[in-house]
Formats: structure tokens, sequence, C-alpha cells
């Protein structure tokens, strides 16, 4: 089994990226996926930004992918999509159908990120004609829905990634949610996604954690946990384990504690992980239940 680490979903300062990718070299990590791929004015990071770190990564021995935005609203993100799309040095990871036309039409093959809608095998061979070497499953479909679908993405040379770690990506919308929150206008939002290093949480009118403003994006309240069930992922067909970064410190120790635990081919922690944060867990819709339930396989 190898591991990912999705893009930081999060507007950091350049330092604080740097910072996390240079310890990321040292991590156990086989896969990098470097970009913005939330909002176009989180500009802490030039292009050239990323292609450094990648470079960076690669000579660390980690293997880089390029990431590109998941909803495209403008002219200026459709040149800085071709920028990334249309470079022959790196994968390119495609969150929506704009990045797999001009990946296709540069003949770069691409990895289908998990907001693009694949639900069936004839998708699947769609998008394979079209280049997709890579298939990161939705985080909706559970063991049961992709069960039809493993042999078939086998067959035809589609390597399946499926998140184990991160909050959920749920939503995406062209209202800015956190700007609205501080009662300013998305063209006028100063920023405010740099106060808030794992978004803003939302809670229901009973105190329950419900979801996590983070942007344009809304994603779970509660982390998405699969390490009980990490070889029942395996047994399923998926070939990589995405960890979805959180806090950096915390985001290394849930690398080294996923590569332990498939090093030492063992279904559970020695111990529980020792964060920074006290996260919330979920893995419901793995389990074909609902996304906020956390079942654990020890029952």
């Amino acid at each position: 089994m190898k591991i990912s680490l999705a893009p930081v979903p999060y507007f950091w300062t350049k330092q604080a990226y740097e910072q996390f990718y240079t310890s990321v070299t040292h991590s156990a990590v086989d896969y990098v996926y470097l970009g913005e791929t939330v909002c176009s004015k989180r500009r802490s990071m030039k292009f050239q930004d990323w292609l450094d770190l990648a470079k960076m990564l690669t000579l660390a021995g980690k293997q880089v992918v390029l990431s590109s935005m998941t909803l495209i609203e403008a002219e200026s993100e459709l040149k800085y999509l071709s920028k990334i799309a249309r470079q022959k040095d790196y994968l390119i990871e495609a969150n929506d159908l704009s990045a797999i036309q001009v990946a296709q039409h540069s003949n770069n093959a691409f990895a289908a990120g998990c907001a693009v809608n694949i639900y069936n095998n004839r998708t699947l061979d769609l998008f394979k004609k079209s280049g997709m070497t890579r298939w990161c499953i939705p985080v909706e479909l559970g063991r049961e829905d992709i069960s039809p679908m493993v042999d078939h993405a086998k067959a035809i040379g589609i390597e399946l990634e499926y998140q184990v770690f991160g909050r959920m990506p749920l939503a995406y919308s062209a209202r800015c949610f956190t700007a609205r929150h501080h009662n300013l206008a998305k063209d006028d939002c100063e920023f405010k996604c740099l106060e808030d290093e794992q978004g803003i949480l939302v809670k229901t009118q009973e105190g329950e954690s419900f979801a996590q403003i983070n942007g344009i994006q809304t994603q779970s309240a509660r982390v998405s946990n699969l390490f009980e069930y990490w070889q029942d992922l395996q047994q399923s067909g998926i070939d990589i384990l995405r960890i979805v970064p959180v806090d950096p410190e915390d985001t290394l120790k849930v690398i080294q504690s996923l590569h332990n635990l498939i090093e030492q081919q063992s279904d559970e922690t020695a111990e529980p992980l020792d964060l920074n944060h006290d996260y919330e867990y979920c893995n419901g819709y793995w389990l074909q239940q609902e996304g906020i339930k956390n079942i654990s396989a020890k029952i």
C-alpha cells in the first residue's frame, strides 16, 4: 500500500507551506499533491513557488502531482490551470472537467480528483480514453458502492486512491462562506482565511459539530479516520491511502502512524493518535452508513 498526501485545503502563508513541505521530505509519504484547489485569491504561493517545492520533494524521492482548482470561475483561473495541465514534468490532479480537457489536448495523463463525478464503469472508460491513470474516489462512495468498479478499473490500468484521514470535502460554491461569516463581500474578503489554519467550525443548534467553513468549500466538521479499516480498504482493491492535511504537525504524525500500521501489518494503532488538536472522527461512508457516524471495527 502507498500513502499519498492531498493538497493543503486551507490558506497558509508561504513560510508555513515551505516549512511543512520541507518536513514532508523526511516523511513516509509516497505521493505528494501540490497546489491551490479551493480559491484563486489565495496567492501566498505563485506557480513557480509550487514548482520549487515539487523539485525539492522529487529530489527527496517523492512522486509529485500538481493539483488544479475545483471550481473555475474566471479567465485568469483558466490561464493558471493551463500552466498546470500543459506542463510535462509532473502528473496532474484534475479537479474539474476543464482541467481534463486541457490535459487531454496536451496529451498529458491525469489523476481524477474526488470532486470529479465518477460513479460507474462507463465513466471510467470515458476518462481512461481521455488520459486518466488514477482515480481518487469520491468520499461518499463506500466499499459496496465501488465493488462493481474495482476489477474494471484495474483491468484498464487505473490506480485507486481513497481518503483515510482528514476532513471530507462536501461541497463547493461560488459564494465565499468565510467572507460572509465576517460580513464581507467575496471580492473584498481581506483574506480572512489566513486567520483560520483549519477553517471555521459550524455547529447545529443542539451543539453538534456539523461542518467546517473553508472559503468557498464546505468540509465535514468531523475528521474522516479509516485507520482501523486500512486492511479492509486494501482487500477491497484500494492502491493508495490518501491523507488530507490538517494542522501541519498533526499531519506529519498521522503520516507516520499510518506508515507504522502498514509496516506492522496491523489494523489498530499501538496507542491513540497523540495529536495537538482534539478531533472528532467519522468513518460512516466507507461502511455504507451516514458519513457523520464513527463505527469501531472492534465492536
